[in-house]
Parts: structure tokens; sequence; C-alpha cells
């Protein structure tokens, strides 16, 4: 009878210990999905973040409220070369892309990590 009522007391240990473990996954299932629902507006900025180069390029300049003729005489290029960096029909220089950057305030790092 004592091995019996052992055996019965270790199966129901068992049994809790495997509930808990239970619980506890589900618990932290619904967190993690809750944690993913709320961050949907991160996951969004993320996606419009993503552009080309051209349009990082012109998103910074307006966003200091610069004109492209103000950017061109800073760094020594002229204001065509900026239009054609903004539409995408060419890239600038490393040493020019270097020179936006400081100019707008952020590092080359960040300004590239936005492009696709």
């Amino acid at each position: 009878m004592k091995i019996s009522a052992i055996t019965s007391t270790i199966a129901i240990f068992f049994s809790l210990l495997i509930l808990a473990v239970l619980v506890t996954l589900i618990v932290l299932v619904i967190r993690a999905l809750l944690k993913y629902l709320k961050s949907k507006e991160v996951r969004d900025e993320k996606k419009v973040i993503k552009r080309s180069l051209g349009e990082a390029l012109k998103f910074h300049r307006t966003r200091c409220k610069m004109t492209q003729e103000f950017v061109a005489e800073t760094i020594g290029v002229s204001r065509q070369a900026v239009s054609k960096w903004e539409k995408g029909d060419s890239d600038p220089s490393t040493s020019n892309l270097f020179a936006l950057a400081k100019l707008y305030g952020i590092s080359a790092e960040e300004l590239l990590k936005e492009v696709e």
C-alpha cells in the first residue's frame, strides 16, 4: 500500500509539473503575440523607411529645410548633381556622401541603413 501511495504521489507531482510547464509556455506565447501585435507600428515604420538612396537624400534635405542649391554650394558640387542624386540618375561619391551626411546631421552609416 505504501508503494502505491508513493507511486500515485509521484504521478500527481509529475502531472502538476507538466501542467505548470504548459501553463508557463502558454503565458509566454500569449505575451510574445501581444508584443508582436503592438509592434505593428514599428514594422510599418521600418517598411516605409526602406527607400532608395535618392529618396533618403531628398528626405533629409527637406527635413533640414535646405534647397538643392544650398546643399550643392555647401559641399562644392552643382545643383544638377544634387538633383541627379535625388532622382537616382547617379550616386554621390563616397566623399560627397560623407559630406551630405555631415550636413544633414547624421552619420553616413545611418543614411545608408535607410537604403534598400
